[in-house]
């Protein structure tokens, strides 16, 4: 990913993308699994272990993937997570066309007064501008490392880790 810029963005452009990075984690973390589907509607999503897209380009589905794979609870119907978007790399391709690595960490509150971290990993991803807006193109989710993260999937978390 890195290299000479192909591309000199402007501030906007750059601060645009990272504001995706995190409305992303703002929406996951608020159980707004339907903010996730629209952001992602126009996105190939790529699942840790997964070399196929788990979610299709055009298709949405990707709120509906997280709803059924991840506990919410009272009161408002949220995981009790933060998920913690840092580090992030973005490069530009052109004035139409980014990527970024950034890394993420998952804190949860697994009981009162009890936070952990459960998992810790990487998000590759691209973003497009289209009608003068920036979206997600696709995403690849890599985990690094996993905590105990029953109080947060309702499957157990079995694919192999990215090192």
């Amino acid at each position: 990913m890195p290299g000479a810029p192909a591309y000199e963005p402007s501030a906007s452009d750059h601060i645009a993308v990272l504001n995706l990075l995190h409305a992303y984690s703002d929406a996951i973390d608020h159980g707004d699994f339907d903010r996730v589907d629209a952001m992602f509607r126009q996105a190939d999503v790529y699942m840790p272990g997964s070399d196929r897209p788990s979610v299709q380009a055009g298709h949405g589905g990707f709120g509906d993937l997280l709803r059924s794979a991840v506990k919410v609870y009272p009161p408002g119907g949220t995981p009790r997570t933060r998920h913690v978007c840092t580090n992030a790399q973005i490069w530009f391709d052109g004035p139409d066309a980014a990527r970024s690595r950034s890394y993420f960490t998952v804190f949860q509150e697994t009981e009162p007064r009890k936070v952990e971290a459960i998992f810790i990993g990487t998000y590759d991803d691209r973003f497009v501008r289209a009608d003068g807006e920036w979206r997600f193109a696709e995403r690849r989710e890599g985990v690094t490392g996993i905590g105990n993260a029953s109080a947060h999937l309702f499957i157990p978390f079995d694919v192999p880790l990215d090192h």
